[in-house]
């Protein structure tokens, strides 16, 4: 055995002709390490840690910024400068810009009301009564509520629901800043159902996509009418001015919903093993019946005794059903009008009142149809397990094999952003989308893109890519244009 130098003074016996060895070389390295870093000559873990918490980008190209945040979203939404991230015990605002946080809150649920500089965000808590509205860029309370029991957000009204006894309940619209309500109507009760933030109502279920959030549209323009369950029964209330127009209790083979300004009469009937749908829409401030329509399946109804249990799928005024040869089709829910219906294989994907998104009988390819006139708008390559959506600014479409999103321009199909990512599309706004991936999120600008694989169906050439812009949503109006006031309506 022979000794060496070892540090401090000490002497480490070793194996003849072993040397240090790795562990040795290793522990020698590490105390210099430390030793220059507690001397303040060399500090080489800021670098370090900086390296290991190294964030790799969730798409390519780039996204404009990406942070990670405390916990999985549950929802996330544009409301003007600011992206507002909801998790489960609190909610956050970030810059649109830069992605920083700019406050954040303890909340149970928030949701988004209104729309670019108008927006605002609602907040409370489970099982506790009222909410706060707060503005989205600095997080300060413009109002608060201690009563509330259930809170409906849209672009252009909130509403709120009170109740002082079992049956003494009153419902109220608010303008999204306003500080007094437009106008209060009174409800004999509400569904034990209707908590927190966007309980359930009786009107369309949207169609799902995988990898797009169920709220990527963020808040909707509020329905001329809203059906509001009732132990049984269903409320019509005008929202313009609050007035109680019907209390219906439905058949018992019936659904009833509130769609395009109608009261829907679903009946579902067992025969021979088999369902047997009709629809019927009413008008409700006379309850007379505008139009029917049999043979048309809106997949209300399980597969046990026809028992319908969910509302109809569909978007806006417009519903989806499957008619008796296994064809998809689009119903106008205003008139009963057959808007569209799909050929042989094909499957609606995504529908609001303006288009429809299909996938083709091939599976390879996503269709855009225009549903005042039916023709195509544009077509593009997608894969078999393609899903889409329908936003006011843009069509989203995500796609596998290889994992990709896209927002286009639902009226000619030009690319507003093309990305080679595994994320979910989390909210769409006026000039770009988030995208994310468990705790990371990021945001991606509009034209970006430099391609535009997709192919006019219509002989119009695309438009003009890189515009940075999507379209507005100005052309939301409805096939009625029962969504849109009138330029001499004084709104």
């Amino acid at each position: 055995m022979r000794a060496v130098g070892g540090v401090g003074g000490y002497r480490v016996p070793v194996a003849k002709g072993s040397g240090l060895g790795v562990r040795g070389w290793l522990l020698l390295g590490l105390t210099t390490v430390v030793a220059l870093a507690a001397t303040g000559v060399w500090n080489p873990f800021p670098n370090m840690w900086e390296w290991a918490n190294r964030r790799s980008p969730i798409s390519e190209p780039d996204v404009v910024w990406q942070q990670r945040i405390g916990g999985t979203p549950r929802s996330v939404t544009i409301a003007g400068e600011t992206v507002v991230v909801e998790q489960r015990t609190r909610v956050e605002a970030r810059s649109l810009a830069a992605g920083t946080q700019l406050w954040e809150r303890k909340a149970d649920w928030s949701a988004v009301a209104g729309a670019g500089a108008d927006s605002v965000v609602v907040v409370g808590r489970l099982l506790v009564k009222g909410y706060e509205v707060l503005d989205p860029a600095t997080g300060v309370t413009r109002r608060r509520d201690d009563d509330a029991v259930a809170v409906w957000t849209y672009r252009d009204l909130l509403l709120d629901a009170r109740c002082v006894g079992a049956t003494d309940c009153t419902l109220s619209a608010w303008e999204p800043r306003g500080s007094a309500p437009l106008w209060t109507a009174f409800l004999p009760g509400v569904s034990t159902g209707l908590l927190a933030d966007n309980p359930n109502l009786l009107d369309t279920r949207r169609l799902t996509a995988t990898r797009i959030d169920d709220e990527v549209a963020g808040p909707e323009t509020v329905p001329p009418l809203l059906g509001f369950p009732v132990d049984g029964r269903v409320h019509v209330v005008d929202t313009a001015t609050g007035r109680v127009l019907q209390d219906v209790e439905p058949g018992r083979d019936e659904r009833l919903a509130v769609i395009g300004g109608r009261l829907l009469r679903i009946v579902a009937r067992s025969q021979d093993g088999n369902c047997y749908f009709a629809i019927s829409g009413r008008d409700p401030a006379t309850g007379q019946e505008t139009w029917q329509r049999a043979g048309i399946n809106l997949r209300t109804a399980d597969s046990a005794g026809c028992v319908q249990r969910e509302n109809p799928y569909g978007g806006r005024s417009v519903l989806v059903g499957v008619a008796a040869d296994g064809r998809e089709a689009v119903l106008d829910g205003y008139d009963g009008r057959l808007l569209l219906v799909t050929a042989d294989g094909e499957r609606v994907l995504a529908v609001d009142d303006r288009y429809a998104m299909v996938r083709t009988a091939d599976r390879r390819t996503v269709s855009a149809r225009e549903l005042s006139s039916g023709r195509v708008r544009w077509n593009r390559p997608a894969g078999e397990k393609a899903g889409a959506v329908l936003t006011p600014y843009a069509a989203v479409v995500a796609d596998e094999k290889p994992s990709r999103l896209v927002a286009l321009d639902p009226s000619n199909g030009r690319e507003l952003a093309a990305l080679r990512t595994s994320a979910n599309a989390l909210a769409v706004g006026p000039a770009g989308m988030v995208i994310g991936e468990g705790r990371e999120i990021g945001y991606v600008r509009f034209g970006a893109a430099a391609g535009d694989p997709a192919r006019a169906g219509d002989g119009s050439a695309p438009g003009p890519a890189g515009s940075g812009r999507a379209p507005g949503p100005q052309d939301n109006c409805g096939p009625k244009n029962e969504l849109c006031a009138s330029p001499d309506s004084g709104k």
